[in-house]
């Protein structure tokens, strides 16, 4: 196990300078890497029906593409630096022997991926169904292609759904569920299908879809 001074040293190795305007990353990349903003700013778009829009602003202290390193995830959004900025750059194994040496390190991330899902969880509390439903609807639709079973085929993972409806993949999934609830849409072997592409097109024009259950 390294020590506390072996740890400091680990941060200073991995140091990445980054330059206003910069890309970190952009949507859709592999992700093997994990980086804490040590100084400046990044910001995290997400590309919608409108262009890209924000849809976080990190500085010094936060972290961001921790995904890609847990979970094997491509990434959902495009890191750019705001100003000239210094990240700590760290692979998947590295980060992990640094938490080791500094388990302080690990709850950290701990407590900021708990305030992101409860901050989440506050966002769709406010949100009405139509907020949520009719992004997703209108995706679906529009990506719906003939298929030799179950209706139309919709090739799209809950990201790709997440990114053509402008919403997250929290949001994205809650207002999918809603659907497949409903047997407006089906999940297949991976795959989503929509029996009645009509049926879900109606959607857009209801009222109050949580009303229509």
């Amino acid at each position: 196990m390294k020590s506390r001074d072996g740890a400091t040293a680990v941060r200073s190795l991995f140091q990445r300078p980054v330059e206003a305007g910069e890309t970190i990353f952009d949507e859709g990349d592999s992700g093997d890497r994990f980086f804490v903003i040590q100084s400046g700013a990044v910001e995290l778009t997400r590309e919608g029906r409108g262009g890209h829009r924000v849809v976080a602003r990190l500085g010094p202290g936060d972290f961001f593409g921790e995904l890609g390193v847990v979970l094997g995830e491509r990434r959902g959004a495009r890191a750019v630096a705001v100003r000239k900025t210094t990240l700590l750059d760290l692979d998947g194994p590295t980060f992990e022997e640094m938490c080791r040496a500094e388990p302080e390190i690990a709850m950290r991330m701990i407590r900021m991926l708990v305030s992101r899902l409860i901050d989440s969880e506050r966002r769709l509390a406010a949100l009405g169904s139509d907020d949520l439903l009719r992004p997703v609807v209108r995706a679906l639709t529009r990506r719906a292609e003939p298929s030799d079973q179950q209706g139309m085929r919709v090739p799209l993972t809950l990201r790709g759904l997440a990114g053509e409806s402008g919403l997250s993949l929290v949001e994205a999934h809650q207002a999918l569920h809603q659907l497949l609830d409903r047997k407006l849409v089906h999940l297949i072997d991976d795959t989503l299908f929509t029996p009645d592409l009509e049926a879900l097109s109606a959607c857009l024009d209801e009222p109050d879809s949580a009303a229509v259950r």
